[in-house]
Parts: C-alpha cells; structure tokens; sequence
C-alpha cells in the first residue's frame, strides 16, 4: 500500500491509512489470492448473465469482473452463506457436518455376503379343485436352518427371463427363495394362475420351518370367455288367431 502519496502525509512520512482504503487494499490482496488458487469454473455459485456481468447464485449480488467476484467468496457474507448451506444441508441429510479442509476420498463399504448352505427339502402335490375340477400344485417347502427374522419369498417368472434352459413359452417358473439357502424353481406350464380368494394363497409356519403355497391354473373354458357377459334372452311372443 502507498502510504507516503496520500494527501496530508509528508513526503517519505508514511501517514496513518483510513478505515475505507485499509478496506480497499485488503479486498485487493484477497482477488489477488484468490486468483491463483481458485479454479472459478468449478465454482457452483458463479454465474455469467447476458449483459456480461457476473453473479453470486448463493447471495444474489453482481459483480463487473471475475476478480470482483472472487474477492467476494473471500469476505464475510459469502463465507457465512456457505456456512448456512453447509448447516441446512446436514440437518435435511441427518449426518454431521464434515470438518473444513481437503475432501477425503469415500471409502466403499464391503458388502456383507452371504454363504449359501445348499438347496431346501420339498415336496410336490398335485391337487385338484372338487367343484370347478381345475387343476393345481401344492408346494412344501423346508428351511430349518433359516435367517432369523427372514421369510421366504416366491415370484413367477417368464421363460426369457431365465437363462438356464432354452425359453419356450409352453412353460413359467416359480422361484422360491430364503437366506442363507439356495433359490430353487419349478418348472410348470405356461397357463394362467387363478389369482381368486381361496384359489391362491401362502403360509408360512416359523415353528416348523415349513413354507407352503398352493394355486390352480384357470379353466381353458374360463379364460375363453374371462370378461364376457352372458345376455339374457327373452321368449319369442306367442302368436294368437
């Protein structure tokens, strides 16, 4: 700073400086630093408007020069901006606000594997509905040794969706699956499950570690003419002499 040409000062005097040019030459040494340190296209806040000035997104001022602007991030409002933001942030992510300084590569966390002990037990019935004779499987299936507080899942699965077999679409497959066992699935055929109360439904019993799950397939006849109506018919009127 040039202390000796200010107006009052002595030649070689060196004079005392005022509040507003101390200001001045602090903001100056701060761009200047700034300048060789920070990278301003990585800054998220910096933005170029359309008259060619330049504006902080975090507290909305302008600025003429990219010097301007970076002597900005280093004062007191932006920095205290930055500091709410960071708050804001950590209290909407619940997690502790990190320390200031380098960020620390993340470091991946290993994921917990699970050892498979082999396939279950289980047992095939055929059965068949007394009244609407359509036909059906009942599955039993047996995992003593299964995860605590682990229940067994099934799904149905199309034969593209598979790639242990040749797909053909004459058959599904249900795939039953359990922690720490092995998936197993059942080839049937490719028919429509009737999904009705009574028609379809899963039990699974924590005493003896059995999971059961019974369906039947749909009628040809009733898939024919699923969602058809049938029209009353009325008599013809009798004709009199």
């Amino acid at each position: 700073m040039d202390f000796q040409n200010r107006v009052g000062s002595k030649h070689r005097g060196g004079g005392m400086a005022s509040a507003s040019e101390s200001n001045v030459d602090r903001r100056e040494r701060l761009r200047k630093l700034a300048m060789e340190t920070i990278d301003i296209t990585k800054d998220p806040y910096f933005m170029k408007n359309h008259l060619g000035s330049y504006e902080c997104k975090l507290c909305l001022t302008l600025h003429t020069s990219e010097g301007s602007y970076l002597a900005h991030t280093q004062g007191k409002k932006h920095q205290t901006n930055l500091a709410r933001r960071a708050a804001k942030e950590a209290k909407e992510s619940n997690f502790v606000q990190p320390a200031v300084g380098p960020a620390k590569p993340a470091v991946p966390q290993p994921r917990h594997a699970i050892i498979k002990i082999g396939r279950p037990g289980y047992r095939v019935t055929k059965v068949r509905d007394p009244v609407t004779h359509q036909l059906g499987f009942l599955f039993q299936v047996q995992y003593p040794q299964i995860t605590e507080d682990v229940k067994p899942r099934h799904r149905f699965m199309g034969a593209y969706e598979q790639k242990v077999e040749t797909p053909n679409n004459a058959y599904q497959y249900l795939v039953i699956a359990a922690e720490p066992y092995e998936s197993i699935a059942f080839k049937i055929q490719s028919t429509k499950v009737d999904e009705t109360p009574g028609k379809f439904w899963t039990h699974w019993d924590p005493d003896s570690k059995q999971f059961s799950l019974q369906f039947f397939f749909k009628n040809e006849k009733n898939v024919m003419f699923e969602g058809m109506t049938a029209v009353p018919t009325v008599a013809p009127p009798v004709a009199t002499a």
